[in-house]
Protein backbone atom coordinates (compact mmCIF):
# COMPACT_ATOMS: atom_id res chain seq x y z
CA UNK A 1 0.00 0.00 0.00
CA UNK A 2 1.32 3.03 -1.03
CA UNK A 3 1.98 6.20 1.68
CA UNK A 4 -0.16 8.93 1.67
CA UNK A 5 0.94 12.03 -0.35
CA UNK A 6 1.26 14.84 2.68
CA UNK A 7 2.53 17.29 0.56
CA UNK A 8 0.20 20.88 0.32
CA UNK A 9 -2.78 20.48 -2.60
CA UNK A 10 -0.85 22.97 -4.66
CA UNK A 11 2.56 21.16 -5.03
CA UNK A 12 0.56 17.77 -5.44
CA UNK A 13 -1.16 19.17 -8.19
CA UNK A 14 -0.10 21.24 -10.71
CA UNK A 15 3.26 21.15 -12.69
CA UNK A 16 6.62 23.08 -11.09
CA UNK A 17 6.34 25.20 -14.11
CA UNK A 18 2.47 26.12 -13.21
CA UNK A 19 3.60 26.90 -9.53
CA UNK A 20 6.71 28.99 -10.84
CA UNK A 21 4.78 31.13 -12.80
CA UNK A 22 2.02 31.66 -9.90
CA UNK A 23 4.71 32.71 -7.93
CA UNK A 24 5.51 35.33 -10.64
CA UNK A 25 2.49 36.70 -11.26
CA UNK A 26 1.71 37.00 -7.17
CA UNK A 27 5.14 39.28 -7.60
CA UNK A 28 3.69 40.55 -10.21
CA UNK A 29 0.64 41.75 -8.38
CA UNK A 30 2.51 43.21 -5.72
CA UNK A 31 4.94 45.25 -7.55
CA UNK A 32 2.43 46.53 -9.94
CA UNK A 33 0.15 47.85 -7.31
CA UNK A 34 3.27 49.16 -5.35
CA UNK A 35 4.37 51.27 -8.77
CA UNK A 36 0.52 52.44 -9.04
CA UNK A 37 0.49 53.50 -5.97
CA UNK A 38 3.91 55.05 -6.42
CA UNK A 39 2.97 56.95 -9.60
CA UNK A 40 -0.23 58.18 -8.41
CA UNK A 41 2.18 60.02 -5.73
CA UNK A 42 4.06 61.57 -8.47
CA UNK A 43 0.57 62.61 -10.00
CA UNK A 44 0.87 60.62 -12.96
CA UNK A 45 -2.42 58.75 -12.34
CA UNK A 46 -5.72 60.56 -11.09
CA UNK A 47 -8.92 59.71 -9.39
CA UNK A 48 -8.22 57.05 -6.92
CA UNK A 49 -7.53 53.22 -6.80
CA UNK A 50 -8.20 49.93 -4.22
CA UNK A 51 -4.90 48.27 -3.86
CA UNK A 52 -5.13 44.42 -2.65
CA UNK A 53 -1.98 44.07 -1.60
CA UNK A 54 -1.60 41.69 1.12
CA UNK A 55 -4.37 39.49 -0.59
CA UNK A 56 -2.34 38.13 -3.76
CA UNK A 57 -3.03 34.26 -2.74
CA UNK A 58 -6.32 34.69 -3.45
CA UNK A 59 -6.48 36.00 -6.60
CA UNK A 60 -3.83 33.65 -8.01
CA UNK A 61 -4.90 30.51 -6.52
CA UNK A 62 -8.92 30.98 -7.64
CA UNK A 63 -7.91 31.53 -11.19
CA UNK A 64 -5.20 28.15 -11.57
CA UNK A 65 -7.52 26.28 -12.99
CA UNK A 66 -9.48 29.10 -15.44
CA UNK A 67 -9.00 28.89 -19.00
CA UNK A 68 -9.38 32.42 -21.42
CA UNK A 69 -13.58 30.88 -22.01
CA UNK A 70 -13.49 31.01 -18.27
CA UNK A 71 -15.04 33.84 -17.29
CA UNK A 72 -14.50 35.76 -14.14
CA UNK A 73 -16.18 39.26 -12.57
CA UNK A 74 -14.26 41.05 -10.41
CA UNK A 75 -14.52 44.27 -8.28
CA UNK A 76 -12.80 47.49 -7.32
CA UNK A 77 -10.24 46.06 -6.16
CA UNK A 78 -9.61 44.26 -8.60
CA UNK A 79 -5.92 44.42 -10.19
CA UNK A 80 -5.36 40.92 -8.95
CA UNK A 81 -7.76 39.53 -10.47
CA UNK A 82 -7.01 40.63 -14.12
CA UNK A 83 -2.97 39.96 -13.44
CA UNK A 84 -3.90 36.35 -12.20
CA UNK A 85 -6.36 36.04 -15.23
CA UNK A 86 -3.13 37.02 -17.47
CA UNK A 87 -3.58 40.56 -18.56
CA UNK A 88 -0.35 42.41 -19.36
CA UNK A 89 0.88 45.01 -16.99
CA UNK A 90 1.91 47.44 -19.34
CA UNK A 91 -1.57 47.55 -20.78
CA UNK A 92 -2.68 47.99 -17.40
CA UNK A 93 -0.56 50.86 -16.71
CA UNK A 94 -1.62 52.39 -19.84
CA UNK A 95 -5.35 52.18 -18.64
CA UNK A 96 -4.01 53.42 -15.38
CA UNK A 97 -2.51 56.17 -17.27
CA UNK A 98 -5.51 57.30 -19.41
CA UNK A 99 -3.79 56.13 -22.64
CA UNK A 100 -4.79 54.97 -25.91
CA UNK A 101 -2.79 51.54 -25.70
CA UNK A 102 -4.90 50.64 -22.43
CA UNK A 103 -7.46 48.03 -22.29
CA UNK A 104 -10.51 50.02 -22.29
CA UNK A 105 -8.49 52.50 -24.59
CA UNK A 106 -7.98 54.58 -21.14
CA UNK A 107 -11.59 55.50 -20.17
CA UNK A 108 -11.94 52.78 -17.69
CA UNK A 109 -9.15 53.38 -15.15
CA UNK A 110 -8.22 51.28 -12.08
CA UNK A 111 -11.70 50.56 -11.29
CA UNK A 112 -13.40 49.57 -14.56
CA UNK A 113 -10.43 47.87 -16.16
CA UNK A 114 -11.40 44.36 -18.56
CA UNK A 115 -9.60 42.16 -20.64
CA UNK A 116 -12.67 40.46 -22.49
CA UNK A 117 -9.75 38.04 -24.79
CA UNK A 118 -8.77 36.26 -21.40
CA UNK A 119 -12.28 36.13 -19.84
CA UNK A 120 -11.89 38.95 -17.58
CA UNK A 121 -15.31 40.57 -17.94
CA UNK A 122 -14.63 43.76 -15.79
CA UNK A 123 -13.77 45.80 -12.48
CA UNK A 124 -17.18 47.29 -11.02
CA UNK A 125 -16.99 49.98 -9.30
CA UNK A 126 -20.64 48.73 -7.98
CA UNK A 127 -20.48 46.95 -4.62
CA UNK A 128 -21.58 43.44 -5.55
CA UNK A 129 -22.49 44.83 -9.20
CA UNK A 130 -20.38 42.00 -10.09
CA UNK A 131 -22.54 39.33 -8.79
CA UNK A 132 -25.15 39.45 -11.14
CA UNK A 133 -23.51 39.70 -13.90
CA UNK A 134 -21.48 36.25 -13.32
CA UNK A 135 -24.91 34.61 -13.35
CA UNK A 136 -25.68 35.83 -16.47
CA UNK A 137 -22.50 34.64 -17.61
CA UNK A 138 -23.40 31.23 -16.26
CA UNK A 139 -26.23 31.36 -17.87
CA UNK A 140 -25.24 32.12 -21.20
CA UNK A 141 -22.63 29.02 -20.87
CA UNK A 142 -25.32 26.91 -20.24
CA UNK A 143 -27.44 28.08 -23.00
CA UNK A 144 -24.74 27.67 -25.26
CA UNK A 145 -23.48 24.27 -24.35
CA UNK A 146 -20.39 25.55 -23.44
CA UNK A 147 -18.52 23.65 -20.82
CA UNK A 148 -17.04 27.34 -19.49
CA UNK A 149 -17.36 28.29 -15.94
CA UNK A 150 -17.57 31.54 -14.18
CA UNK A 151 -15.34 32.83 -11.23
CA UNK A 152 -17.46 35.82 -9.52
CA UNK A 153 -14.90 37.82 -6.87
CA UNK A 154 -16.57 40.18 -4.64
CA UNK A 155 -16.06 41.61 -1.65
CA UNK A 156 -17.29 41.17 2.33
CA UNK A 157 -18.69 43.84 2.26
CA UNK A 158 -21.13 42.55 -0.88
CA UNK A 159 -22.41 40.08 0.83
CA UNK A 160 -25.01 42.54 2.48
CA UNK A 161 -26.42 43.89 -0.55
CA UNK A 162 -29.50 42.42 -2.25
CA UNK A 163 -27.52 41.40 -5.36
CA UNK A 164 -25.85 38.70 -3.46
CA UNK A 165 -28.77 36.95 -2.29
CA UNK A 166 -30.52 37.27 -5.69
CA UNK A 167 -27.82 36.09 -7.61
CA UNK A 168 -26.60 32.85 -5.23
CA UNK A 169 -30.22 32.39 -5.91
CA UNK A 170 -31.11 32.20 -9.08
CA UNK A 171 -27.83 30.21 -9.46
CA UNK A 172 -28.63 27.74 -7.64
CA UNK A 173 -31.99 27.31 -8.60
CA UNK A 174 -30.47 26.87 -12.25
CA UNK A 175 -28.10 25.14 -11.08
CA UNK A 176 -25.18 27.45 -12.79
CA UNK A 177 -21.68 26.55 -13.30
CA UNK A 178 -20.42 29.73 -11.51
CA UNK A 179 -18.26 29.69 -8.04
CA UNK A 180 -18.83 32.81 -6.21
CA UNK A 181 -15.44 33.78 -3.96
CA UNK A 182 -15.95 35.81 -1.41
CA UNK A 183 -12.22 37.86 -0.61
CA UNK A 184 -13.05 38.41 3.18
CA UNK A 185 -10.38 41.15 4.09
CA UNK A 186 -12.25 42.10 7.47
CA UNK A 187 -13.69 45.85 6.56
CA UNK A 188 -16.36 47.04 4.55
CA UNK A 189 -14.71 50.11 3.93
CA UNK A 190 -14.22 51.12 7.82
CA UNK A 191 -16.84 48.87 8.92
CA UNK A 192 -15.72 45.63 10.26
CA UNK A 193 -17.55 42.60 9.40
CA UNK A 194 -18.19 41.48 12.85
CA UNK A 195 -20.39 44.75 12.92
CA UNK A 196 -22.37 44.61 9.63
CA UNK A 197 -22.79 40.77 9.21
CA UNK A 198 -25.09 38.60 11.47
CA UNK A 199 -23.62 35.08 10.61
CA UNK A 200 -19.85 34.46 11.78
CA UNK A 201 -18.40 33.25 8.22
CA UNK A 202 -19.69 34.77 4.52
CA UNK A 203 -19.56 31.27 3.99
CA UNK A 204 -21.95 29.83 6.46
CA UNK A 205 -24.76 31.42 3.92
CA UNK A 206 -24.31 29.17 1.66
CA UNK A 207 -26.52 26.31 3.32
CA UNK A 208 -29.77 29.15 2.37
CA UNK A 209 -29.21 28.21 -1.10
CA UNK A 210 -28.47 24.98 -1.09
CA UNK A 211 -25.15 24.63 -2.08
CA UNK A 212 -21.74 24.12 -0.81
CA UNK A 213 -20.31 27.22 1.38
CA UNK A 214 -16.64 26.80 2.47
CA UNK A 215 -14.26 29.26 4.75
CA UNK A 216 -10.91 28.92 4.04
CA UNK A 217 -7.12 30.76 4.85
CA UNK A 218 -7.29 33.48 2.23
CA UNK A 219 -3.03 33.69 2.44
CA UNK A 220 -2.26 30.11 2.08
CA UNK A 221 -2.10 29.51 -1.36
CA UNK A 222 -2.84 25.50 -1.76
CA UNK A 223 -5.75 26.13 0.65
CA UNK A 224 -7.65 28.28 -1.51
CA UNK A 225 -6.78 26.28 -4.93
CA UNK A 226 -7.67 23.24 -3.63
CA UNK A 227 -11.37 24.38 -2.25
CA UNK A 228 -11.60 25.99 -5.43
CA UNK A 229 -10.50 23.47 -7.37
CA UNK A 230 -13.57 21.24 -5.89
CA UNK A 231 -15.96 23.66 -6.65
CA UNK A 232 -14.91 24.28 -9.92
CA UNK A 233 -15.10 20.41 -10.71
CA UNK A 234 -18.41 20.42 -9.35
CA UNK A 235 -19.26 23.31 -11.52
CA UNK A 236 -18.30 21.74 -14.83
CA UNK A 237 -20.44 19.04 -13.90
CA UNK A 238 -23.34 20.89 -13.64
CA UNK A 239 -24.13 20.28 -9.94
CA UNK A 240 -24.05 24.02 -9.76
CA UNK A 241 -22.45 26.65 -7.97
CA UNK A 242 -20.33 26.86 -5.04
CA UNK A 243 -19.67 29.95 -2.42
CA UNK A 244 -15.82 29.79 -1.19
CA UNK A 245 -14.73 32.37 1.57
CA UNK A 246 -11.19 33.35 1.41
CA UNK A 247 -10.49 35.18 4.62
CA UNK A 248 -7.45 37.91 4.09
CA UNK A 249 -6.29 41.11 4.44
CA UNK A 250 -5.70 44.24 2.74
CA UNK A 251 -2.73 46.10 4.17
CA UNK A 252 -3.02 49.31 2.48
CA UNK A 253 -6.49 51.31 3.32
CA UNK A 254 -9.61 51.04 1.37
CA UNK A 255 -8.62 53.73 -0.92
CA UNK A 256 -6.47 55.93 -1.23
CA UNK A 257 -7.64 58.51 0.67
CA UNK A 258 -8.47 56.23 3.46
CA UNK A 259 -6.54 57.33 6.67
CA UNK A 260 -7.01 54.00 8.36
CA UNK A 261 -7.80 54.93 11.91
CA UNK A 262 -9.75 52.03 12.30
CA UNK A 263 -7.14 49.55 12.36
CA UNK A 264 -3.98 49.36 14.68
CA UNK A 265 -0.78 49.61 13.94
CA UNK A 266 -0.42 46.26 15.42
CA UNK A 267 -3.35 44.50 13.59
CA UNK A 268 -1.72 45.86 10.35
CA UNK A 269 1.58 44.45 11.36
CA UNK A 270 0.44 41.08 12.87
CA UNK A 271 -1.40 40.62 9.60
CA UNK A 272 1.82 40.91 7.43
CA UNK A 273 3.84 38.63 9.16
CA UNK A 274 1.13 36.16 7.35
CA UNK A 275 2.47 37.82 3.88
CA UNK A 276 0.50 35.37 1.51
CA UNK A 277 3.46 35.71 -1.58
CA UNK A 278 6.28 34.24 1.50
CA UNK A 279 4.49 31.74 2.75
CA UNK A 280 3.79 30.16 -0.90
CA UNK A 281 7.78 30.72 -1.96
CA UNK A 282 8.89 29.09 1.40
CA UNK A 283 6.39 26.44 0.67
CA UNK A 284 8.15 25.54 -2.91
CA UNK A 285 11.38 25.80 -1.66
CA UNK A 286 10.32 23.51 0.93
CA UNK A 287 9.45 20.87 -1.64
CA UNK A 288 11.91 21.48 -3.98
CA UNK A 289 9.69 23.29 -6.70
CA UNK A 290 12.48 25.68 -6.82
CA UNK A 291 15.68 27.32 -4.79
CA UNK A 292 16.35 30.78 -3.58
CA UNK A 293 18.64 31.85 -6.12
CA UNK A 294 15.52 31.01 -8.39
CA UNK A 295 12.93 32.65 -6.37
CA UNK A 296 15.23 35.75 -6.25
CA UNK A 297 15.20 35.47 -10.16
CA UNK A 298 11.63 35.25 -10.15
CA UNK A 299 11.62 38.62 -8.24
CA UNK A 300 14.03 39.98 -10.33
CA UNK A 301 11.52 39.38 -13.75
CA UNK A 302 8.18 40.34 -12.08
CA UNK A 303 10.34 43.90 -11.15
CA UNK A 304 11.33 43.93 -14.59
CA UNK A 305 8.25 43.70 -16.09
CA UNK A 306 6.46 46.15 -13.81
CA UNK A 307 9.61 48.86 -14.50
CA UNK A 308 8.99 47.70 -18.18
CA UNK A 309 5.06 48.58 -18.05
CA UNK A 310 5.48 51.70 -16.56
CA UNK A 311 7.62 53.15 -19.49
CA UNK A 312 5.42 51.53 -22.08
CA UNK A 313 2.29 53.49 -20.42
CA UNK A 314 4.52 56.60 -20.01
CA UNK A 315 5.27 56.24 -23.56
CA UNK A 316 1.49 55.53 -25.32
CA UNK A 317 -0.39 58.63 -26.21
CA UNK A 318 -3.04 60.06 -24.63
CA UNK A 319 -6.59 59.53 -26.48
CA UNK A 320 -7.48 62.27 -28.70
CA UNK A 321 -10.10 64.72 -27.54
CA UNK A 322 -12.03 64.58 -30.55
CA UNK A 323 -12.59 60.88 -29.66
CA UNK A 324 -13.67 61.14 -25.97
CA UNK A 325 -16.94 59.32 -26.49
CA UNK A 326 -15.38 56.45 -28.42
CA UNK A 327 -15.67 53.04 -26.94
CA UNK A 328 -18.05 54.99 -24.18
CA UNK A 329 -21.31 53.87 -26.43
CA UNK A 330 -22.27 50.68 -28.06
CA UNK A 331 -21.91 50.86 -31.96
CA UNK A 332 -24.89 49.79 -33.60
Amino acid sequence: MAAPDNRPFAIRTYPPDRLREALKRMHLIRRFEEGAEDSYMRGLIHGTMHLSIGQEASAMATCMELTDSDKITSTHRGHGHCIAKGADVGRMFAEFFGKETGYCHGRGGSMHIADVKTGNLGANGIVGGGLPIAVGAALSARRLGRPDVTVCFFGDGANNEGAFHEALNMASVWKLPVVFVCENNGYGMSTSTARSTAVRQVADRAVAYAMPGVTVDGNDFSAVAEAVHIAIARARAGDGPSLVENVTYRWRGHSKSDRNRYRSKEEIEEWMTRDPIARFQAELIAHGVLDQAGADAILAAAIADVEAGIAFAKASPAPNVSEVTRYVYAEK
